[in-house]
């Protein structure tokens, strides 16, 4: 599965390693990504999303129902 936050979109970056005699080789900044489950009264069911941190307390501010709304609205499935 890819470092992909369903919520926030977060996505890996990319840039250098430098090395002490200033050589530089690739690497990849990975976002925080949490497989977290939830409880969705209105389907009477648990969902499983693949959240960043930020994605996992934006998820406490606004609402699990809010939330997969989000996730759904950018075509993603839940």
């Amino acid at each position: 599965m890819s470092a992909h936050c369903m919520l926030t979109g977060a996505q890996p970056g990319f840039g250098n390693r430098v090395s002490h005699s200033h050589r530089r080789t690739s690497r990849r900044f990975d976002p925080n990504i949490q497989s977290k489950r939830y409880w969705l009264p209105s389907e009477n069911r648990y969902v499983r999303l693949r959240l960043s941190t930020k994605g996992i307390k934006t998820v406490d501010v606004i609402g699990v129902e809010a939330a997969v709304a989000r996730i759904r609205a950018r075509g993603v499935r839940v």
